[in-house]
């Protein structure tokens, strides 16, 4: 999200992410751009992980399995779907502070195109941080086909209007 800050007359700066204030429960915000994974992505963050499991790296080898064809490592799919929601959800964290109950539900392959939502599950202020809150969102994926691929739940620390890096 890039939201014109007014600087000053006729200057405005962009914006990146949310305020505490600005989550409310039950909001969905729709992630865009999509992003299509291909072949080197799956290889690359193979080799960068150290996944050598052949269903992502050894293409005669899965076409043997009952996919038959290669699998986008599921660390990745994870990875690209939280990146996704950074822009609406989790620019102005201060922290991430836990996922939970990752469910992969189909699988991934090279040219599909992944796109993401989230929806805000509950908010609080922090006991300990006056300047900042507690946020909790749900994030779904979904294939080009509309197939759910993904959901995950994330509670994060976030800064409260006015604290942020920006308004420093």
């Amino acid at each position: 999200m890039l939201t014109p800050t007014l600087k000053s007359e006729n200057r405005y700066r962009a914006r990146y992410g949310r305020y505490f204030e600005e989550f409310n429960v039950g909001d969905i915000y729709e992630h865009r751009p999509g992003r299509t994974l291909t072949d080197a992505d799956n290889i690359q963050f193979s080799l960068l992980t150290m996944n050598s499991h052949p269903m992502h790296c050894d293409k005669a080898y899965a076409e043997k399995s009952e996919f038959g064809q290669l699998l986008v490592s599921s660390g990745l799919t994870v990875a690209v779907v939280l990146g996704m929601t950074v822009n609406d959800v989790s620019a102005q964290a201060v922290a991430n502070l836990g996922w939970k109950d990752i469910t992969l539900t189909n699988p991934v392959f090279a040219g599909d195109t992944l796109y993401a939502e989230s929806e805000v599950l509950e908010k609080r202020e922090s006991k300990s941080r006056p300047t900042q809150g507690i946020v909790t969102v749900r994030s779904k994926a979904f294939n080009q086909k509309g197939d759910q691929i993904m959901t995950f739940d994330r509670v994060f620390l976030v800064s409260k209007l006015g604290f942020g890096v920006d308004d420093l």
